[in-house]
């Protein structure tokens, strides 16, 4: 059947001489992957920079449950044009990796995807951005911090009275119960603590979810987000 669907793209893999095979994240159907034929080609219809990491599309789709690869019919930017940045685009590169290996095939989650489109930039956006996706996965740290339970144990998930090989510091993880209970307008926390927090929460998800391994785009961050 054929459809029309908004989607975040989060992948691109070049296919024969021209084409690629985009990965993307789509409001009705979840993640698919859709053969977009011509791109690479000089003077294509579809131009190859609207499928940078988390480019917004409008697409209208050919879609069978049957077949693992579905292709695009049409497809136009959501949102005008802005002017790309060093920080931004490490931003947008770290929220593409934390879906790409978080997410699975053809689950539709448009709460996240809402959220993901609409998302603000700020320093706190990496730190908030794993709490968020995490709460919509399912695996979002549970908030029982007190004084008898002060350290967040990451295997646990939860908050814990003594020290073992996965709970973090009692500095961090009170930094954690203060996120967990931030909005996302207000700052918490200086640039090595969000470093630190950052770290520790990859090293959550790598924990909790079975294909988030080797993630690598928060060292880029730690380099721009200076």
């Amino acid at each position: 059947m054929m459809l029309s669907t908004p989607g975040l793209v989060l992948h691109t893999t070049p296919y024969g001489e021209s084409s690629v095979i985009a990965k993307v994240f789509t409001r009705q159907l979840g993640v698919r992957s859709y053969i977009v034929k011509g791109v690479r080609r000089h003077g294509g219809g579809m131009k190859q920079n609207l499928f940078a990491p988390l480019s917004s599309l409008d697409m209208v789709v050919y879609d069978s449950h049957k077949s693992e690869l579905n292709h695009v019919k049409e497809l136009a930017p959501r949102h005008p044009d802005s002017a790309s940045d060093p920080v931004g685009n490490a931003l947008r590169f770290f929220m593409t990796e934390v879906l790409y290996k978080s997410l699975r095939e053809e689950e539709p989650m448009p709460e996240l995807w809402d959220y993901v489109e609409s998302v603000p930039s700020s320093p706190e956006l990496p730190v908030l951005f794993l709490l968020r996706v995490a709460h919509y996965l399912g695996i979002e740290p549970l908030d029982n911090y007190s004084v008898r339970e002060p350290l967040f144990d990451l295997q646990e998930g939860r908050f814990v009275s003594s020290s073992t090989e996965t709970t973090l510091t009692s500095a961090l993880s009170y930094l954690l119960h203060e996120y967990l209970l931030a909005t996302d307008e207000r700052r918490v926390a200086s640039l090595t603590d969000r470093r630190a927090l950052i770290d520790a929460l990859i090293a959550y998800y790598q924990l909790h979810l079975s294909g988030f391994r080797q993630f690598h785009s928060h060292e880029i961050l730690h380099t721009i987000l200076k």
